[in-house]
């Protein structure tokens, strides 16, 4: 049984709003209002610290005893894209032994782009159930937007800088995961332009399946669901899965779509975080974590958990 024991957050308080990318990106003025109107994308999180600050934040907020900290056996680091920061520099490990946790075996899982999260989540949960001993695991992710293909994806979303750290535990008695359904679709590993529409015209019907298979394997009807904790692409990408599959729009917990944009990774840990201060989850209940990744191909996931 994998189990959310924990979970950490930081996003900073600068901002960038979608009008001071129009240069960069050679986006006309119908462009912008469709992004902050219809999307719902008005601004991007953006801040000073270093991607290994961003980490550090996140795992200073997770706020580890000393016990736990000395279980930790794995980290595992959910990123987007495959080269985070410029040669040599290494951000996980700097992150990692400020926080006294340079002990702990670190290793990045960026296989199935923006779903790595919870690609990560069930690695770890799988490395401590083979150990069985009574390990932990943390879980970070956050990136910074330091080049153009880290800031926007073209008519889709804006990338926001922020990061999480959740750890993992192999039992527990909340958030534990009941299901993982992960749906790779390879015929998407090509260039952009030439599988982006069709990307994007089978994108709704295959979040929504991954939704409702990952329910259907914990045994939870849709409506039974509390909460659903997206990735935070766009709003309409939500409006129309949710029509889709026939889910309540409004137990989307999309309240960081317009003021954070896509926070890589680590949009789910960020969700989850305001889940639980906004009272949307009670003991019991169960909700979606789901998320989808574009990149070597593609990837929709959804795991069920009961808080």
């Amino acid at each position: 049984m994998t189990v959310l024991a924990g979970i950490g957050t930081y996003v900073p308080a600068g901002r960038v709003p979608i009008e001071a990318l129009a240069d960069e990106f050679e986006l006309t003025p119908m462009q912008v209002r469709v992004f902050r109107r219809y999307h719902k994308l008005g601004e991007a999180s953006r801040g000073e610290e270093t991607l290994t600050g961003l980490l550090g934040r996140a795992l200073d907020d997770l706020a580890l005893t000393d016990e736990q900290r000395g279980r930790v056996r794995y980290v595992l680091y959910a990123r987007t894209f495959p080269n985070v920061v410029p040669y040599p520099h290494n951000p996980l490990h700097e992150a990692l032994a400020a926080a006294g946790l340079g002990h702990a075996q670190a290793f990045s899982v960026g296989q199935q782009a923006c779903a790595s999260g919870l690609l990560a989540v069930d690695l770890a949960g799988r490395l401590l159930a083979a150990d069985g001993d009574g390990a932990l695991a943390v879980v970070v992710a956050g990136e910074k937007a330091f080049t153009s293909e880290a800031r926007m994806v073209a008519e889709t979303t804006m990338f926001g800088e922020g990061a999480s750290a959740c750890l993992v535990a192999a039992s527990g008695e909340r958030d534990r995961l009941l299901s993982f359904v992960a749906r790779l679709r390879g015929e998407f590993d090509g260039e952009h332009d030439e599988v982006a529409s069709e990307f994007q015209r089978i994108y709704h019907d295959a979040l929504g399946e991954a939704v409702t298979a990952a329910a259907a394997k914990a045994g939870v009807a849709l409506d039974d669901i509390a909460v659903i904790l997206p990735h935070n692409v766009n709003a309409v990408a939500w409006q129309r899965t949710c029509k889709r599959i026939g889910y309540p729009l409004e137990r989307v917990l999309l309240d960081h779509v317009a003021t954070h944009g896509h926070v890589f990774c680590a949009d789910a840990f960020i969700n989850h975080r305001t889940a639980c201060e906004r009272g949307l989850l009670r003991p019991g209940d169960r909700y979606v974590i789901a998320a989808a990744g574009a990149g070597r191909g593609a990837t929709f996931s959804a795991m069920v958990f009961e808080h």
